[in-house]
């Protein structure tokens, strides 16, 4: 059977056994061919495609429902669900997206993109399912890297509940299986995943409970020498005792034994838990060698691994990394702390240089800010590196405990904005929003890479908390002539010009001299601000240039709502301004995936469209 010959769900159950490796070949070049052209994530896809298939052949979609964890790994998923002539457009605009969409498919049942999140929406599935008296499987699939995340802890609670049958895949990739127990956890796992065992142990237990008086104290007996003696031989004990069945380890890339412990996880009445173990990036050298740089891979060639994009340029990442560095060296107080991301927040040289300065809680966002809060409570000036959209994860615990006791944590807002082709979940559009809505919070967003190392030292001066929020991508070093120092709310003036004056803040300080080049060409010289400050604006600034202009327009990319552009209307409303204002920025909607330049286009905030806004409002 070819990989041409699966167009739909469920055409994978004709494949016989013998072909099993066969299929799993194909689907990991077919991988290899189009993630190399498209980019995405590679060494979690080539990791789990033994695992897909199994869970495919085992069960029926789309009644069956399988909720993928982040969903970085539902590529197999997607190409065994009749998508795959849909992979040229892989995470391209108005394409395929790179995590399970349920407008795609009925056989995505969720959509997810952030971590620790599948356990929970499966639960609720499988409530459903028993409150309809329906009798599809319910599957969660979560990485180990998931499992430190709080929210998967509390979703196994909640299962632990359930009367009802749920799989819960643990997908294993770190981790091999101990020979010196191997063949132990083999015979104890097969006694009992069968149905003899688990008929036998209810038939003991209730045999014991029929004795007169003593039943019950029997029964207890028995089951904490049973529960000692498990202990110490039989792994996943901690799940067992939580009261969520436990089968496994299971090498993950042996179908046939797979579909063997899934038909017995399908019988288990409640949660059941199937460790199973896979290599990440398997069966393509480099990313065997190193999955974490094949987790979101930009397109690469195939026969040597590197990128077939040449880096030329400092990204704003590259540029955070250099400065938190230098002030590590200048303050030893200055800690720096990830979730789990040390690489794609650019703290990996911190942590070479300062080792034990530096954190990685694992992917525990709200954990990683009280953790913070404890450091600066203690005589510390912790800086947390983290994604936009990732931050958003720890909304209470940056309002309740820095931000109440007001005391001096860094946020070092990495990917804010716009980012791209991982879409709707990773969008970094509502922290100017969310975070200007609490006291004591101060918001600064860099025009270059020189302000961004300006602004990580102003922030790590004050005494209060502040965010540096910075985009994804190349670094801008252009304006290196506008090098006024930061001071608290205060904006700097690029241009200026008559008519018209734009507040430009971040990554859309560039898009405002290129609106301001496109008008000149039309006769029109405006003004440009640097605004800086998202919070406080510098409000002097801004009453000062709408008494000499005829239009105010504010330029961000942050969801209106709550944005920059609010804050200057509504400072222009408590003064009693009445000048016409433009708010630039992203209107109330989730933004997908595409490339930023065409997103922006999309959303109208790119310099074309707002030179032609500023135009029609002129008129």
């Amino acid at each position: 059977m070819l990989l041409e010959d699966i167009t739909k769900e469920n055409d994978i159950k004709g494949l016989p056994p013998e072909e099993y490796e066969s299929m799993a070949a194909q689907i990991r070049q077919f991988l290899l061919e189009h993630v190399s052209r498209t980019g995405g994530h590679l060494a979690s896809n080539l990791g789990t495609v033994e695992l897909t298939m199994a869970l495919h052949l085992s069960l029926n979609l789309p009644k069956d429902k399988i909720v993928w964890d982040v969903g970085h790994q539902s590529y197999t998923h997607k190409i065994l669900t009749g998508r795959k002539d849909e992979f040229d457009t892989l995470r391209q605009f108005h394409g395929l997206s790179g995590f399970p969409k349920r407008k795609e498919s009925d056989c995505d049942c969720f959509d997810t993109g952030h971590s620790s999140t599948s356990i929970s929406a499966a639960v609720g599935l499988a409530k459903a399912r028993d409150l309809r008296g329906s009798d599809e499987t319910i599957v969660a699939v979560i990485g180990d890297g998931s499992m430190t995340g709080g929210m998967a802890y509390e979703a196994l609670n909640n299962a632990a509940r359930l009367k009802s049958n749920l799989i819960i895949i643990l997908n294993d990739n770190e981790m091999s299986i101990s020979e010196n127990v191997g063949g132990m956890h083999k015979y104890l796992n097969m006694m009992r995943t069968g149905d003899t065992y688990l008929n036998l142990k209810d038939k003991v237990a209730t045999t014991l409970m029929a004795i007169p008086n003593r039943g019950e104290e029997i029964v207890e007996g028995v089951r904490r020498v049973k529960n000692g003696v498990k202990r110490m031989i039989l792994p996943g004990s901690w799940f067992e005792e939580l009261g969520i069945n436990y089968l496994g380890p299971v090498d993950g890339h042996n179908i046939p034994v797979m579909l063997r412990f899934l038909e017995e996880a399908k019988k288990t009445k409640g949660a059941v838990v199937v460790h199973v173990m896979t290599q990440k990036g398997r069966g393509y050298g480099p990313a065997e060698k190193e999955p974490s740089r094949f987790h979101g891979a930009e397109p690469f060639d195939i026969a040597t691994g590197k990128s077939v994009k040449v880096k030329n340029y400092p990204d704003y990442t590259d540029v955070f990394s250099g400065a938190v560095c230098k002030l590590g060296e200048l303050n030893p107080k200055v800690v720096a702390i990830t979730a789990a991301m040390s690489g794609g927040t650019g703290l990996t040289r911190f942590q070479k240089r300062f080792p034990k300065r530096f954190f990685d809680v694992g992917i525990a966002e709200q954990h990683a800010v009280t953790f913070a809060a404890g450091l600066a409570a203690g005589g510390y000036r912790p800086v947390v590196a983290v994604y936009s959209s990732f931050l958003q994860r720890a909304y209470d615990q940056i309002l309740h405990d820095v931000c109440i006791q007001n005391l001096p944590v860094v946020f070092a807002i990495d990917r804010a904005g716009i980012v791209g082709s991982d879409g709707e979940t990773h969008q970094g559009v509502f922290d100017y929003s969310y975070l200007s809505s609490m006291p004591n919070m101060h918001i600064l967003a860099p025009k270059n890479d020189w302000e961004l190392a300006m602004m990580l030292k102003f922030a790590l001066e004050q005494s209060c908390p502040v965010a540096v929020r910075y985009p994804r991508g190349r670094a801008c070093q252009d304006f290196e002539e506008f090098q006024e120092p930061v001071l608290m709310g205060k904006c700097e003036v690029l241009h200026q010009g008559s008519r018209v004056a734009v507040f430009a803040v971040g990554s859309m300080v560039e898009e405002a001299m290129e609106v301001r080049g496109i008008l000149k060409e039309q006769g029109l010289d405006i003004t440009v601000v640097n605004g800086r400050f998202i919070k406080p604006i510098d409000e002097r600034a801004v009453l000062i240039q709408a008494a000499h202009h005829d239009l105010i327009v504010t330029m961000e990319d942050n969801v209106l709502t709550g944005g920059y552009g609010a804050a200057v209307g509504a400072c222009l409303l408590r003064h009693g301004v009445c000048v016409p204002l433009y708010s630039v920025g992203v209107p109330d909607r989730f933004v997908e995936h595409g490339s930023i330049g065409e997103l922006r286009q999309m959303l109208g905030i790119d310099a074309d469209s707002v030179a032609r806004g500023i135009l029609e409002r002129l008129k």
